[in-house]
């Protein structure tokens, strides 16, 4: 990664670190000599990100816990030093249509997807501020500004985190701390495969899923010019400008993929 993450004093802190885009932001991090907070529920994942890597410390910790959220984040500053930058990307997507989808899965979802990022930033951005330096990246999604069939549990909760952000970001505008939304199409991540176990909608068919590593060269190239919102991969940008400009367009080709 090439953007500067702080000093070997301070300390990273990465949710959903078991897998995916949180586990290979943790591996490289530690790679590059950074302390690194690796926090997911999945405690067999964690072991494996941190394996042959001595400055990765696992927490198995859900982020719908908030107390175990501080808890996590006071040892980490206590064991590892200040946390100098957060990546909030815990999350999971069981898609399907609302009707077929059971409530408590709406509920789950959201706990996850949204309430997980809120419980993280506020035991983590007091410190930020009160140091004035740092970055916090929250994960949303490009579904998070164009709503789809068969997600709107997940597109809800990241609807919600691009208007966390944005609001945030808005009132810490004067601060030297970096607060970053990143919003990629789909990811060639083990979220994925929630959606082939549950619906897997046409439209993911209609270009290959971007690797890992865009998405955080992407992160790393935004913060670089103190960017808000991020879009990688090829096209992103424009789909989100097309959801905005012409949202009947946007939707009379959803329709015309799905079939529906």
């Amino acid at each position: 990664m090439t953007n500067e993450a702080g000093s070997r004093d301070e300390s990273i802190l990465i949710t959903g670190a078991g897998s995916g885009m949180g586990r290979l932001a943790a591996r490289q991090l530690a790679d590059a000599g950074h302390r690194v907070a690796a926090l997911d529920v999945n405690e067999a994942g964690l072991l494996e990100t941190a394996e042959q890597h001595q400055n990765i410390r696992t927490f198995h910790v859900d982020v719908t816990d908030y107390d175990a959220v501080v808890a996590a984040v006071t040892e980490t500053e206590s064991s590892l030093g200040p946390i100098r930058r957060v990546y909030n990307a815990a999350a999971i997507m069981p898609l399907g249509r609302v009707v077929d989808q059971e409530v408590e899965l709406f509920h789950r979802t959201m706990a996850v997807n949204y309430n997980g990022v809120v419980n993280v930033t506020k035991a983590t951005l007091p410190g930020l501020l009160e140091r004035n330096r740092g970055e916090l990246i929250n994960f949303a999604s490009l579904a998070g500004w164009i709503p789809l069939i068969y997600m709107a549990a997940y597109g809800a909760s990241k609807f919600a985190v691009v208007a966390f952000t944005e609001v945030l970001a808005h009132e810490h505008q004067d601060s030297n701390v970096n607060i970053l939304c990143v919003c990629p199409p789909p990811v060639k991540t083990p979220l994925l495969d929630q959606a082939r176990a549950t619906v897997w909608p046409k439209i993911f068919d209609q270009g290959a899923p971007l690797e890992p590593q865009d998405v955080l060269d992407a992160i790393d190239a935004g913060l670089e010019r103190n960017d808000l919102f991020v879009f990688p991969g090829r096209g992103s940008r424009l789909a989100w400008r097309m959801r905005r400009w012409l949202p009947g367009a946007t939707w009379k080709r959803i329709h015309a993929i799905e079939g529906v």
